[in-house]
């Protein structure tokens, strides 16, 4: 089967077949496997299990099963559910990829490069009739933003740092605000939350002059009392993420926001040498630059990420923030975010 790069949009359902079987590759490091973390947290109907290479001691708490053993239960999709630094498949991973491939799996990944450039894995598809799904590509038809006033209403995650759990949090949300009986809809704009969603874009693999337009055409006009939960990308004061940040509060033209924090994190992931942002500071400039498109920009709330601290101790930090800020502030896997939602009506 020939593997030809496909147009999507940014609203498209993906064609990824499920029930799925996570790969969580080969190392121990947990913050790695966020992506099978997401799926297996927020959508774990669509999982039929989960294998780890070699030593690795990760888990997601799904059932660890073999590849055939995945395969012979029904698994139609063997998702690559981690992240690297380069985004690339690791000689170690690819023993295992090509299994699932020989067992009739199609192979899903979010990482930055192409299934398609390493060879064994494409000769192998090839040879299978299996498909390979890049979720990071293909959305090659995007418009440049425009500014231009939206109908409807959006809340749109931001943070303090990457990985703070800014994707937890807007799923969260979501899943409250249908059962508190809203119009509303989860916008996925990474790879975790397209594989729980099953739509979405890959916001950090668009041209940068597309940031803001394709999260125009991910979030349109809608019903004015309809809800897009935007997930939000990196932040403003890390180096390395802050172009997707800023196209991100441009093209979301936000209602709300929600700021999102780790509690505790002494800097900037990965990067030692740069200090976490004052919150004040990083909030305040969040607002500014969401009301370039929406100067009526709010924030709604703060999230707080307490898992590394007591319970007693998360307890007295979201108390003081949300009496320093005016807003609810919640651990959404702690207190939930009912409270949160309840501000929204």
């Amino acid at each position: 089967m020939s593997q030809t790069e496909r147009v999507k949009r940014a609203n498209q359902k993906e064609m990824i077949k499920t029930p799925y079987h996570l790969f969580l590759g080969c190392g121990d490091n947990e913050l790695s496997i966020k992506t099978s973390r997401g799926i297996a947290e927020f959508n774990p109907d669509v999982c039929i299990g989960e294998i780890a290479g070699g030593d690795s001691p990760l888990t997601v708490g799904l059932d660890k099963l073999s590849i055939k053993e995945a395969a012979s239960k029904g698994a139609k999709t063997f998702v690559i559910g981690l992240a690297n630094a380069g985004g690339y498949v690791e000689p170690e991973w690819e023993p295992y990829i090509i299994e699932a491939i020989e067992n009739g799996m199609d192979i899903a990944s979010g990482l930055h490069r192409k299934l398609e450039e390493f060879p064994a894995i494409l000769e192998a598809a090839e040879k299978h009739g299996v498909e390979l799904h890049n979720v990071r590509h293909g959305y090659t038809d995007l418009k440049t933003g425009t500014g231009e006033k939206r109908t409807g209403k959006r809340l749109l995650a931001v943070g303090s740092d990457c990985s703070v759990g800014k994707m937890y949090t807007t799923v969260a949300i979501t899943n409250e605000m249908k059962k508190q009986g809203f119009d509303v809809e989860f916008k996925a704009t990474g790879q975790t939350g397209v594989l729980v969603a099953g739509s979405g874009i890959c916001i950090d693999a668009v041209v940068a002059d597309f940031i803001a337009g394709g999260i125009e055409e991910l979030s349109p006009s809608n019903d004015e009392n309809h809800w897009d939960i935007i997930e939000g990308q990196g932040s403003l004061y890390n180096p390395a993420f802050a172009g997707v940040s800023l196209g991100l509060l441009h093209g979301s033209q936000a209602d709300v926001i929600v700021f999102c924090h780790e509690a505790g994190r002494p800097h900037i992931k990965g990067l030692p040498h740069m200090p976490m942002p004052d919150m004040t500071d990083c909030i305040e400039l969040n607002l500014k630059h969401a009301r370039l498109t929406n100067p009526n920009a709010t924030l709604g709330g703060i999230s707080l990420n307490c898992r590394n601290l007591s319970a007693e101790e998360g307890e007295k930090q979201r108390a003081e923030l949300a009496e320093k800020y005016g807003v609810p502030c919640f651990d959404p896997m702690i207190t939930g975010v009912s409270e949160f939602v309840e501000t929204l009506k």
